[in-house]
């Protein structure tokens, strides 16, 4: 299992490369909750989601011969351009296997810091399998989206950071997808503070580790269809699900249409682009998921990877084009 000392030297791994990205403060998102709320801003992270930070850890571990043969992954996205960039970074080439329909911004970034992308159907493919058929067929080390636990550690720096910086909380919301993030954020969490409650969110159509937790063991679901792309894992995986049924006190639904306003309030309110994903946190907080509200919460905005024609489409008429912060 992962620790928190695994998460420290995760931290120690990845420090000057990674971002250690600047926790967000809002009076208008306070009085809307009703409650002080935190925001770690890993939409500003490097590639512009918190993946850089496990992708880096475990790359870093490989032996140099590895990093010669290279690096393949599977990643609806920002995973993708995490292990593309740390294989470049660190002298390595990477082969990403990614969804046919990936926002293009994403395929883009993936092509510019040079890997190779090799594209699936996400409803009739099996990523996973093609990824190991890589691994197999060209010497590759195959760098997973979350069930590593060295990308665990790495995505836990996230939390590690934010508690640091605030101090004590009664609550952290992190947005879940294969379960990566909230697994190393438990762990960092629960390490410092016992006491604190981990709350994670899902899109409504997207509620396999809800489920699972409930059930005591992991559920597949049919592939998610929401605008929520990197929450869009069917099925927990094995080692961050063993965590999180641990340490994960509480799992939130948010719909397609509350994630498109958190987005219109961080544009409009906060000044920050979201992706749907990174934008689950405010969502549930603004939905007012958690009842009552706790009264210092710490939020991971997992990522802000969404091109302007993509974010004008799903805000619409909803931005007001004369409107200021508080």
């Amino acid at each position: 299992m992962v620790t928190l000392q695994d998460v420290r030297d995760a931290a120690e791994r990845i420090e000057g490369f990674a971002h250690r990205t600047p926790v967000i403060r809002s009076r208008t998102l306070d009085e809307r909750v009703g409650a002080q709320v935190f925001l770690k801003a890993e939409n500003l992270q490097r590639v512009g989601a918190f993946k850089i930070r496990g992708a880096y850890n475990a790359i870093k571990q490989l032996a140099p011969e590895q990093l010669a043969r290279g690096i393949v992954a599977y990643s609806s996205g920002n995973h993708a351009q995490a292990v593309a960039l740390s294989a470049r970074e660190l002298g390595s080439t990477a082969v990403i296997v990614m969804p046919a329909d990936t926002p293009a911004s994403k395929l883009d970034a993936v092509r510019g810091y040079g890997a190779e992308i090799v594209t699936y159907d996400r409803y009739t493919g099996n990523r996973e399998e093609i990824g190991r058929r890589l691994a197999e067929e060209r010497g590759l080390a195959l760098i997973p989206p979350y069930d590593h636990p060295h990308i665990i550690a790495g995505q836990g720096t996230a939390a590690l950071e934010l508690l640091e910086e605030t101090g004590a909380l009664d609550a952290l919301v992190v947005p879940v997808g294969g379960g990566g993030l909230i697994a190393g954020s438990a762990t960092a969490a629960k390490g410092l503070q016992p006491g604190i409650r981990v709350i994670g969110v899902e899109p409504q159509a997207g509620d396999d580790t809800r489920r699972s937790l409930a059930a005591g063991e992991r559920v597949r679901i049919d592939v998610p269809r929401t605008i929520a792309d990197g929450q869009a894992a069917p099925i927990p995986g094995e080692l961050t699900f063993a965590i999180n049924r641990r340490l994960v006190d509480e799992i939130v639904l948010v719909s397609d249409d509350e994630l498109r306003e958190a987005m219109r309030f961080a544009v409009d309110r906060l000044k920050l682009v979201m992706e749907p994903s990174g934008a689950s946190g405010p969502a549930a907080l603004l939905a007012g998921r958690l009842n009552p509200a706790p009264a210092r919460i710490g939020v991971i905005i997992s990522g802000g990877n969404v091109g302007a024609a993509r974010l004008a489409q799903l805000l619409g008429d909803g931005v007001s084009p004369g409107s200021t912060g508080a």
